[in-house]
């Protein structure tokens, strides 16, 4: 399994609870999940206009004035040809891999979608993070399963959505410790992102942040992480904390995959959820809708926490992938 994300970190539960980070998993092997709208391109350029108004009413677009909507539209339309040409390529090419189509950021250009959406795993505020114990709990595993989804175990929760707000680093983070909650409680509940935005100071709450932070805060929280029903998410970080509900998940500590090496972290996935960090910025990023995500464009940037959910191979393709 290919992977350019080169750092992975874990949380450890009071209840022997370990939620792993990773920074590094690679773009060019990784089936990404739930991003597509099930949108297809239609055939014809000629009705690009009516194309383009069916798919406002499908999201709900409104803009402020006609001067913008023609200036979307125009956006719109570059899109649409280089989603059309990218999937004409593939199919001359004969080649298996991803796809793309159209789906809610079809009037964003690819620098207003990094901005908007690819813009929350903030590494300028790492260096005051104190770095985990030298240790992973999964070195001395031998054998893993040939493939594994935490999905099909009932250990993921819906997927949900962050928004116009850049807290992917409280979403990554809470997904592995809902799953780790599942794995050794056998009750999966939806956990509070708001809870961190507001809360966690050692984030940028909408404007950033670190897994690692998120996974403290939960740490040294004393009452735990609260459940979502409790304290939902507004996608905006609200004036005053409030924490100190009871009876939320905690956890006892964290620990990172080793740097680059993946046979770690498929070791670590093997046994739970694992927080990531990706490129998620580029254009094959912004209009991803299946298959086997294989950008060779992506580079070593990471921008986008993500939590990785399982693995598996397809012979067919001749790739091995992480589900993220």
């Amino acid at each position: 399994m290919a992977s350019e994300m080169n750092r992975y970190s874990l949380p450890i539960g009071l209840m022997i609870l370990l939620a792993i980070i990773s920074s590094g998993v690679s773009c060019s092997r990784v089936l990404v999940v739930d991003r597509s709208d099930g949108e297809k391109s239609p055939p014809s350029s000629t009705r690009r206009r009516a194309q383009y108004e069916q798919w406002m009413s499908l999201h709900g677009k409104s803009y402020r004035d006609a001067s913008e909507e023609e200036e979307r539209y125009h956006i719109f339309q570059q899109n649409v040809n280089r989603i059309e040409a990218f999937n004409a390529a593939k199919q001359q090419q004969q080649r298996g891999g991803y796809q793309l189509g159209l789906n809610k950021f079809a009037d964003l250009t690819n620098h207003e979608f990094r901005t908007m959406h690819a813009a929350g795993y903030n590494s300028k505020v790492s260096a005051a993070v104190a770095p985990p114990p030298n240790h992973f709990k999964y070195q001395n595993v031998t054998e893993v399963p040939q493939a594994l989804d935490w999905r099909a175990q009932g250990a993921v929760t819906p997927v949900k959505e962050q928004l116009q707000c850049g807290c992917c680093w409280a979403f990554s983070a809470v997904a592995a410790v809902e799953g780790l909650n599942k794995i050794k409680t056998g009750e999966l509940v939806s956990l509070s992102e708001q809870e961190l935005l507001d809360c966690n100071g050692d984030d940028m709450s909408c404007d950033g942040g670190l897994m690692e932070k998120a996974f403290n805060f939960i740490v040294n929280n004393n009452n735990g992480l609260t459940a979502e029903s409790i304290y939902p998410y507004t996608a905006l970080q609200s004036a005053s904390c409030g924490s100190g509900h009871t009876g939320g998940v905690r956890i006892s500590g964290y620990e990172s995959v080793p740097v680059e090496d993946e046979i770690a972290l498929l070791k670590a996935v093997a046994n739970q959820p694992v927080s990531v960090g990706i490129n998620g910025g580029t254009d094959a990023f912004q209009f991803y809708s299946g298959g086997i995500f294989d950008d060779m464009d992506c580079g070593p940037t990471l921008n986008h926490a993500v939590t990785v959910v399982g693995y598996g191979s397809d012979e067919e393709a001749g790739a091995s992938y992480w589900i993220v």
